[in-house]
């Protein structure tokens, strides 16, 4: 994740801050320090933030942990001002096993409330009930009364939280996985609404979760419709195969003659027939205004680069396209490029298989795919 740095590793998996949190953390111990004039109290508080936060990301360990145990890695966890992030490289299809994963979770932060409670027990004793709260009670107290929350929220059966791949891995296993999400994420949507309209009379803050489910609710929603209209489907049938190639020893302005006459953004660099390198747009852009139009493609293009085979699915391709965050992925046949895969090209065939099924649903014809 861009504007995030690396502090270490646990178990093996890399864990990152988002700069972001870094202005959270400043911000809000000015904050703290501007309310009570007191360094004390602005230091406790945010000791108790730092506290929460790691809280949050022994979470997102527990969801990485569930998942290896399945075989899924994780690339990394990310701490957020919203919280953690860790992406995994796929949620399990076995909705079973993504219940497991779901809950493991919420299941630390409940863990380590429970934990809290016997020294809190022992020590300081609890805040009346009056009191208690983030801003009331011990350091403890106020750590366990967060973990309770963390809990409870995760637990909201709407996504991008646990609680949505909780009611989906559920009504996975009774039904099929694309309508389990639909309901999910329509249940999710719901709840965002409510949230949204509860948020404009008491707390702008339920406004903003409000979008961030709603977002998060439609985005998985729309992202398992593509993995399900590409299920079984070659990578072949999808693949741009009317594609311009370039030369190492080419210059820049033979790429910009490419781009103007309407042919592909990004460019395999192929030389004595084999494929060593990839031209994208962007690393193109910079080069021209750095270095000028004659520069050999050599200088600029990128030598470490995804691939796929044409025998290989177009959802595991796509997925593929989308975690390297790059723009095309050349195909590979052998040592022979055969063809180019886009997020754009494969939104044009979906829209196009949606076009067919629906006309071979009014006529009762089978809708054909690309040969």
């Amino acid at each position: 994740m861009s504007w995030s740095w690396k502090l270490g590793k646990i178990a093996g998996i890399d864990v990152r801050v988002h700069a972001t949190f870094v202005l959270l953390i400043g911000f809000l111990g000015l904050t703290y320090w501007l309310r009570a004039a007191s360094l004390s109290f602005a230091l406790q508080s945010l000791i108790f933030l730092l506290a929460l936060f790691a809280c949050v990301l022994l979470h997102e360990l527990g969801h990485a942990l569930a998942a290896r145990r399945y075989g899924i890695p994780t690339r990394d966890i990310t701490l957020l001002p919203i919280g953690g992030l860790a992406r995994l490289e796929r949620m399990p299809s076995d909705p079973r096993q993504e219940l497991v994963v779901a809950l493991a979770g919420p299941a630390v932060n409940a863990v380590i409330a429970a934990i809290l409670i016997l020294p809190m027990a022992l020590t300081t004793g609890f805040a009346p009930l009056s009191r208690a709260g983030f801003a009331g009670g011990s350091l403890i107290q106020q750590l366990m009364l967060a973990n309770l929350v963390l809990v409870g929220f995760n637990l909201i059966p709407a996504f991008p939280m646990d609680g949505g791949r909780v009611l989906r891995s559920l009504l996975a296993m009774r039904m099929d996985y694309l309508r389990a999400t639909q309901i999910a994420a329509t249940t999710g949507q719901g709840l965002a609404l409510v949230f949204g309209f509860v948020g404009l009379f008491t707390n702008p803050f339920l406004v903003f979760i409000a979008l961030f489910v709603w977002m998060g609710a439609a985005g998985e929603a729309s992202m398992v419709q593509i993995k399900s209209a590409l299920g079984g489907i070659p990578i072949f049938h999808v693949m741009i195969t009317d594609f311009r190639t370039l030369a190492p020893q080419d210059p820049l302005t033979n790429a910009v003659e490419h781009i103007l006459a309407g042919f592909q953004e990004d460019f395999p660099v192929v030389e004595d027939g084999h494929l060593v390198g990839v031209l994208t747009r962007t690393d193109l852009t910079k080069a021209l205004a750095r270095r000028g139009q004659d520069t050999p493609i050599a200088e600029v293009m990128q030598r470490q680069f995804q691939t796929a085979d044409p025998s290989e699915m177009a959802e595991t391709v796509f997925a593929r396209l989308q975690e390297c965050n790059c723009h095309s992925l050349p195909v590979i046949q052998g040592d022979r490029l055969v063809g180019i895969v886009t997020a754009g090209n494969v939104g044009e065939f979906l829209m196009f298989q949606a076009a067919l099924k629906e006309h071979a649903g009014q006529s009762g014809a089978a809708a054909p795919s690309r040969a």
